[in-house]
């Protein structure tokens, strides 16, 4: 029955892929949850320390042509991230070709409300360590965690309207798309030309493929390692390389199952499940030191708490509005101004992404441990708020009826 008022709402779009993408959200969120808290228990025990020395282990192979040697921990964070972002790529293009983001009067309120959300904690943040060596960490607060921002709003349940879970999922879409972008633009590091045009050379064939309407998926996924190998080694960040490959793949809309839905598909439980709750585990193992305490209320924890929750909510708030009185688009089915502000505090849920591009920000591990404590607290404090709003307002309305 939740899904009823999705399913007016998206005629073409094959229902059972997005019902599966939806539910694994919502479970691999959960999942998410305990990985986070065992990496802190790991941290803070004496075990720590040789978890932190497996992560810095390194596997692979490489001669003097070839390196693919490097530490779990990159393997983690380079490698499998990159599978990561070629399913958040996908889930972008099937939006714009056959979802919430196909067409002008669907997707520009998403849009809009996407890009506040993402430039006012961007400014709060900017503003805040003007001048300081934290500065380089603008980007943290951007971000929402897709898998928690969706897990924590469908396990409201009945409680929100359907068509606000829509909203927050192509909000949250275009918010990665910006994440991506940024992390591409300005925490990429120097660009070796060469690998560039290896890179490009292989993405030529790729929409050659498309254009030829190949469909057997190894048509895109043996050069797409390609890609990812040319990408790493040209100074942009690697995870860039499964955005890249994803928007080659051809899709149609209508309820027929196309490559992208079926890659889309065979990926969404293994990263849910497996990638996204590893990364949680290798990368949220804060050892709690009482000089961190005070650092969120220094620059850096003030800049990403008050972004995350404060700038997250008023951006995508006012944003909207401002949308919605240009007659850009109108408020989600049966939503109000007020379930605008819990999804807002949702929205500043911003754990994985936030802490992938702390990592990129900062040399200092004690900088980069402050960012994930200020990170941790912000999603939490924002999705207790997020709900605790989302919660009084369908409490409101039960006494009125």
């Amino acid at each position: 029955m939740q899904f009823v008022i999705l399913g007016a709402m998206l005629k073409r779009i094959n229902l059972d892929t997005f019902k599966k993408y939806v539910r694994s959200n919502s479970v691999g969120g959960i999942i998410l949850i305990g990985c986070v808290l065992l990496s802190l228990i790991i941290a803070n025990v004496p075990a720590g320390r040789a978890f932190e020395s497996w992560l810095q282990t390194y596997i692979g192979w490489e001669n003097s042509s070839i390196g693919l040697r490097f530490p779990i921990l990159h393997w983690i964070n380079d490698g499998l991230m990159a599978i990561f972002f070629l399913l958040v790529g996908l889930e972008i293009k099937r939006e714009m070709v056959e979802g919430e983001l196909s067409s002008p009067q669907k997707a520009l309120l998403p849009v809009i409300a996407a890009f506040g959300g993402a430039v006012l904690p961007a400014v709060i943040f900017a503003v805040l360590n003007k001048g300081t060596h934290t500065a380089p960490g603008w980007g943290i607060p951007m971000a929402t965690d897709i898998a928690f921002a969706l897990a924590a709003i469908t396990l409201l349940g009945k409680k929100v309207p359907g068509s606000l879970k829509i909203f927050l999922a192509a909000l949250a879409i275009v918010d990665d798309l910006i994440a991506i972008l940024v992390i591409a633009l300005f925490y990429s590091s120097e660009i070796h030309l060469n690998y560039l045009l290896y890179a490009g050379a292989v993405m030529i064939l790729l929409i050659v493929f498309n254009r030829l309407k190949f469909k057997r998926l190894m048509w895109y996924l043996v050069p797409g390692v390609l890609v990812w190998y040319f990408v790493h080694h040209s100074g942009i960040h690697a995870t860039i390389a499964g955005v890249l490959v994803a928007m080659t793949l051809p899709t149609t809309p209508g309820a027929e199952q196309s490559p992208l839905e079926k890659l889309e598909h065979a990926l969404t439980k293994p990263v849910n499940f497996f990638i996204i709750p590893l990364f949680a585990l290798a990368n949220t193992n804060i050892r709690f030191e009482a000089s961190m305490l005070s650092g969120l209320a220094g620059p850096l924890g003030l800049g990403i708490i008050i972004g995350l929750i404060a700038g997250k909510c008023a951006g995508i708030f006012f944003s909207t509005w401002i949308g919605v009185q240009l007659k850009i688009g109108k408020l989600p089915r049966q939503a109000g101004w007020l379930h605008m502000i819990g999804l807002g505090l949702l929205a500043g849920i911003g754990f994985t992404m936030s802490i992938f591009i702390s990592l990129l920000s900062f040399d200092d591990p004690l900088m980069v441990a402050e960012a994930k404590l200020a990170i941790l607290v912000a999603s939490v404090l924002a999705a207790i708020l997020g709900c605790i709003t989302l919660i009084s307002i369908n409490r409101k309305k039960e006494r009125g009826r």
